[in-house]
């Protein structure tokens, strides 16, 4: 593909990336919690993984619920880590040592339930932004998280169809007539 007949495939994803945003702006004030800044960014993380679940809606789904998955396993973690938290420095440690090997026998599972790395992504932003969002509370976390989840894995179809149907009429047909360069 030449760079000119890429250029419009660099460009679309431009503009999505300009929807996303503006998207997360109006969407941030009526996501928990209040007076939020923003979620774009688990889009984007979503957006990714829409790629590395195999391009394709029934990797799209498996990530979703994977993402679900990762949330209960940091709720998990989190609540017995606050029973156990007589261990001091080692609860959480202690905690990931018990939950951990759980998540990772859902590779055995049956689909949508077996996309372990969706698992961890979606854990990872659930202990980010319990961490560092002030007034988050568990149920508002994973709302959100999976509102941006779902948003950002949309964007990832969008990309992947718009390619396709691109390249099939512009670039892999050379009886068209449009030129490209």
């Amino acid at each position: 593909m030449t760079k000119g007949k890429f250029f419009w495939i660099a460009f679309f994803i431009g503009a999505q990336a300009f929807l996303l945003q503006i998207i997360d702006q109006v969407l941030a004030p009526l996501c928990p919690p209040d007076g939020n800044v923003g979620f774009g960014w688990i889009a984007f993380q979503a957006w990714a993984m829409y790629f590395l679940s195999g391009l394709n809606v029934v990797g799209a789904v498996k990530a979703f619920f994977s993402y679900g998955i990762g949330i209960l396993a940091s709720v998990a973690i989190m609540v017995s880590g606050g029973m156990l938290s007589v261990l001091g420095f080692f609860t959480i440690p202690v905690m990931l040592l018990i939950v951990v090997p759980i998540v990772i026998y859902f590779e055995l599972a049956p689909s949508p339930l077996s996309y372990v790395p969706a698992m961890f992504v979606g854990a990872g932003v659930y202990f980010g932004f319990m961490s560092y969002i002030e007034a988050a509370t568990y149920t508002g976390a994973a709302i959100t998280e999976l509102i941006y989840c779902a948003l950002g894995l949309l964007f990832g179809y969008v990309t992947i169809t718009f390619r396709g149907w691109y390249e099939k009429h512009f670039v892999n047909n050379k009886t068209n007539g449009i030129q490209f360069n």
